[in-house]
């Protein structure tokens, strides 16, 4: 079914269960996050909140924030079902004479669905604001964490087109409020937004953009999901081929640029390229870290159209799991078949919450050959935005990938530190903080497939344990009482610890000084206590030992592999403390986001007020 604006998603929605109005009063600042946080955390509903302070429009939040909402979004019961969906298309008969030809008529009737369909009026454009009438600040938009910035746009679908090759794009790139016209434009490094700009520079002209907020939620999808590069292909053409119709566009007011007719709002106006940039953030990022302040374009606007009774669509990013969880699975289903195409020996992959996409892909493979692992591995670095992953485990087709604690069982098993583990470097997210450079540093691949006999015994200084091992039986505190009174007298700054029975070393670190993490592990990797265990992780002292995934979560953030992982004696030795000038680090170490006592204790206070379900 096909949801031609955000009102008719959020009333199925409704009529589903998944979304609760709430009319109270609340504040765009710090309260909707500390909510909308809570809920998304328990999988609870979406949330319209009609009253917010110091804004005239109501702010819908959480629309896409559980697997369910996610395939609602996208009209399939069931996210598995678009990686069908695109398989089907891609099997398309060529040959089988006449007959043939004419079985592909369906198939090529959702082909040609694609364009989008331009129309002369649009109920975005029912209300046009110009000049003096602009005002950002009339919009509910949020200040979601207590060191951002200030508020920030978390939805938006930014439109540019390249003024060199006619090409079009929409992405979703944060932008911070900066004044009644002027938002900071968050154009990384490597997305199409700043390419285009650069090319607007070498033709000495401003770069027009367009900035569509809600609309169909398929739409909101396409906008974050990996295209390739395919000539045609683009999000309005993408949300046209899900919907099995074409998407309706209309030309902007002020702007050449096409923009969704059934958006909520549209910002219109231009960033400048001989402009100085600007310091944009702090901004508690998807990462579950700030990032930090940093320059950026600046985005004037000179129009705001909208519709008549608009809501503005919002949503946060934070600590994991967090809304935009759903969305990298639905691209993760949908390029499945994509990926099957190129490297045809993939069972399956996942990006885990706990790795916020980029840093943990787990791919399940049918292996045929010794090394096919590291083939697999290398092979899915290469392919798009899949350059950035930072730790990628292979593991056989019988291991679940989306089974978290079953993924790290096979690594202790079949994985030998040093022998099956691979360290190598490349492109990682300019958002990684840990990475030796900005926007460049160490990958870690891991080998957790049964071994062939060729692969044995291959590295050098490597125990010779047998496969399949599983770690030890048990462990209980008895065994670290004597560790900590012989080995670390004065605990070093370790806080807490825990050792699982198939082999992980979990301890969290108070760090005070350069060289610590890597003192803390030779000492515990050389006493008593590592008989067994296959991993050491090094956390830091805000990670809970006893939670798995947020020492994975932890440690996946704050590595860079080809300088904080290494084997010592056999184990695997992960140091993800925090990183300090005094070891060579050049940049701010940024802190994790933590919601502020004061703002938890008001929501929990105000909960009842609501009308939510029960205080999670």
């Amino acid at each position: 079914m096909a949801f031609p604006d955000l009102h008719e998603f959020i009333a199925r929605l409704e009529q589903h269960g998944e979304l609760v109005r709430v009319s109270t009063p609340v504040d765009r600042a710090l309260e909707i996050t500390e909510i909308a946080d809570r809920l998304v955390k328990r999988g609870g509903p979406a949330v319209l909140f009609e009253n917010v302070k110091g804004s005239s429009f109501p702010l819908a939040i959480g629309l896409l924030g559980t697997r369910e909402r996610m395939a609602l979004a996208l009209g399939v019961k069931d996210l598995d079902d678009l990686g069908a969906k695109v398989r089907a298309l891609m099997d398309l008969k060529m040959g089988s004479g006449l007959g043939g030809l004419m079985s592909n008529l369906p198939k090529l009737r959702e082909v040609a669905s694609l364009p989008p369909r331009r129309v002369r009026r649009a109920p975005v454009q029912e209300v046009v604001w110009r000049g003096d009438e602009v005002d950002l600040s009339k919009l509910p938009v949020l200040h979601c964490w207590p060191q951002d910035g200030g508020p920030f746009i978390t939805l938006p679908l930014v439109i540019t087109r390249d003024p060199l090759t006619g090409e079009k794009n929409m992405g979703m790139y944060r932008m911070q409020v900066m004044g009644p016209r002027e938002t900071g434009m968050h154009w990384q490094r490597h997305k199409t937004g700043a390419r285009h700009l650069e090319n607007a520079a070498k033709l000495g002209q401003r770069l027009e953009v367009a900035v569509a907020l809600g609309g169909d939620p398929a739409l909101i999808y396409a906008a974050t999901a990996p295209l390739p590069p395919v000539p045609g292909l683009n999000e309005f053409a993408l949300a046209g081929y899900l919907r099995g119709q074409r998407y309706p566009i209309i030309r902007g007011v002020t702007v050449d640029l096409d923009v969704p007719a059934n958006a909520e709002f549209i910002l219109e106006g231009y960033v400048d390229p001989t402009e100085e940039w600007q310091p944009e953030g702090p901004f508690g990022d998807h990462t579950g870290f700030y990032t930090l302040t940093d320059l950026y374009p600046r985005f004037h606007v000179t129009a705001i159209t909208m519709r008549r009774q608009a809501i503005y669509p919002a949503t946060i990013v934070g600590r994991p799991p967090m809304e935009d969880a759903y969305l990298i699975e639905a691209s993760e289903r949908l390029f499945l078949p994509a990926a099957q195409l190129i490297l045809p020996e993939i069972v399956d992959y996942h990006m885990p919450p706990a790795g916020v996409a980029h840093n943990l892909v787990v791919v399940s493979i049918r292996k045929h050959f010794p090394g096919h692992a590291y083939k697999v591995a290398q092979g899915l670095l290469g392919l798009g935005q899949m350059m950035f992953a930072k730790v990628v485990v292979v593991v056989d087709e019988d291991v679940p990938v989306a089974d978290f604690e079953a993924v790290w069982r096979a690594v202790s098993a079949r994985a030998v530190p040093g022998r099956d583990t691979l360290t190598t470097r490349g492109p990682v997210d300019v958002l990684d903080h840990s990475s030796q450079s900005w926007s460049y540093g160490g990958k870690l691949i891991i080998d957790a497939t049964r071994k062939r006999p060729e692969e044995l015994g291959l590295a050098v200084g490597s125990r010779p344990e047998q496969e399949e091992t599983s770690g030890q039986e048990e462990t209980t505190e008895a065994r670290w009482a004597p560790l900590v009174a012989e080995v670390l007298p004065d605990a070093q700054g370790v806080l807490a610890q825990r050792q699982t029975p198939d082999g992980y070393w979990l301890v969290a670190v108070q760090k005070s000084r350069a060289g610590q993490g890597r003192e803390i592990g030779d000492l515990l990797v050389n006493s008593p206590a590592a008989r067994g265990m296959r991993h050491l992780l090094l956390t830091d002292d805000l990670t809970d030992v006893h939670d798995l995934q947020d020492v994975w979560w932890t440690v996946l953030n704050n590595i860079d592999p080809e300088r904080d992982v290494r084997v010592v004696k056999g184990l695997l030795v992960w140091d993800a403390t925090r990183k300090l000038r005094e070891e060579g680090f050049t940049r701010d170490w940024p802190d994790k986001i933590v919601m502020t006592p004061e703002i938890r204790a008001k929501v929990e206070a105000r909960w009842h007020l609501y009308g939510l379900p029960k205080n999670p």
